[in-house]
């Protein structure tokens, strides 16, 4: 992600974002609370072997789900309404975030930013340079001038500040070099695009050590 001084998001990337699934079988009644919509059946509430809020329904007893439909026409909420139908095997993944979602992440990040850097007990703190989790490590890189580069990666690479340095270089080079580009506006430029593309891919297959 690439956020702008203000707070707004102005590039962002999905890399090899892997698809996590979780398998299990229910007996009836369901303890998931479930919402039906045209495009997609999702957990609201509960949670039970790494399902959670959020989930979205892929498949019912192997047959896959689009939308509230079964590849084979039947409908998903009337089989899993249906306590005959039990138990069922149901199949949940975590759906991609929207356009939205990354737009509500990156402006709910910046003033955390803030707050980090007034509560460090160090003045002129630089703020959050790296978050930590069991699931993810998020590291962030600000500009002199404001901009914030923030890179999510798996718990065990290292080396991303490196990365992020490098990405912020390219950045440099086919952005802020870019005749067309106004500060501050939606990052639209194909040679940023293929060199950061080509970036990760070297990262991904040799190592940070080889940037």
């Amino acid at each position: 992600y690439i956020v702008s001084k203000s707070g707004g998001l102005i590039f962002n990337l999905d890399h090899n974002v892997p698809k996590v699934e979780n398998e299990k079988t229910f007996s009836y009644p369901l303890d998931l609370k479930l919402e039906y919509d045209s495009k997609k059946v999702c957990v609201v509430f509960g949670q039970k072997d790494g399902i959670t809020v959020g989930h979205v329904l892929s498949a019912i007893n192997g047959v896959n789900v689009n939308g509230v439909t079964l590849e084979d026409g039947r409908d998903a909420r009337e089989i899993i309404e249906n306590k005959d139908n039990y138990p069922l095997n149901l199949r949940f993944h975590r759906p991609k975030m929207t356009t939205n979602e990354k737009i509500v992440l990156a402006s709910t990040f910046y003033p955390l930013f803030a707050i980090a850097s007034q509560l460090s007990p160090e003045p002129k703190s630089s703020g959050i340079e790296m978050l930590e989790t069991e699931t993810f490590k998020l590291n962030c890189f600000q500009t002199l001038t404001g901009v914030k580069f923030i890179l999510i990666s798996e718990p065990s690479q290292a080396g991303m500040e490196i990365l992020l340095k490098k990405i912020y270089e390219l950045y440099a080079d086919y952005v802020l070099k870019n005749p067309f580009y106004s500060l501050e506006m939606p990052i639209r430029c194909e040679l940023f695009d293929t060199n950061l593309q080509s970036l990760l891919e070297q990262v991904e297959k040799n190592g940070v050590s080889s940037i």
